[in-house]
């Protein structure tokens, strides 16, 4: 099956110029959602997680049901503030400014097998955050995973760990 084609595009959004690529419509079709959590399952069983890490929010889509897929535990990792309880938190520059997110504390362990989770690799900034914040606390980040990456921007070069996504796109 083709990925692809049960993936929106969104021209203009979030502002004039950028094409946006929307999960919604790859969740809306059974199937097709089907083939994306199996083909996760398969490409990120070798690193053998303990645990999946899902990136607010669409993280969430991909590596909850994933996670119950694969019969194992799920984290969130939030904007700051959102979380419950004691967290920690990991700030992290963006182009034009800063921005934080937090997992709750005591939610990884030390020695842990991380898989982190997001819809879409772009710049890489974002996932590359949440795998440093997830290794401060002594969990191994042994994986990445995406459903599409955007090749063009070169996220993959910033996040330093193997990196399986399902869907590229090349400009």
């Amino acid at each position: 099956m083709d990925l692809k084609q049960h993936i929106g595009e969104v021209p203009d959004f979030p502002e004039p110029g950028i094409l946006f690529y929307d999960i919604a419509t790859l969740l809306a079709h059974a199937e097709a959602w089907q083939t994306t959590i199996e083909r996760l399952a398969d490409a990120i069983a070798p690193w053998r997680p303990q645990l999946l890490a899902g990136i607010e929010s669409r993280g969430f889509l991909v590596a909850a049901p994933l996670a119950l897929h694969l019969g194992i535990g799920f984290i969130m990792v939030r904007k700051r503030g959102k979380l419950p309880g004691a967290t920690v938190c990991h700030e992290y520059a963006l182009e034009y400014g800063s921005d934080a997110m937090e997992i709750q504390d005591g939610a990884v362990k030390p020695g842990d097998r991380v898989v982190v989770l997001d819809d879409l690799l772009a710049t890489g900034g974002t996932l590359a955050a949440a795998i440093a914040l997830i290794g401060r606390q002594g969990a191994d980040v042994v994986g990445a995973a995406c459903i599409i990456e955007l090749t063009f921007l070169g996220g993959r070069e910033r996040i330093g760990v193997p990196l399986a996504t399902l869907v590229e796109y090349d400009c």
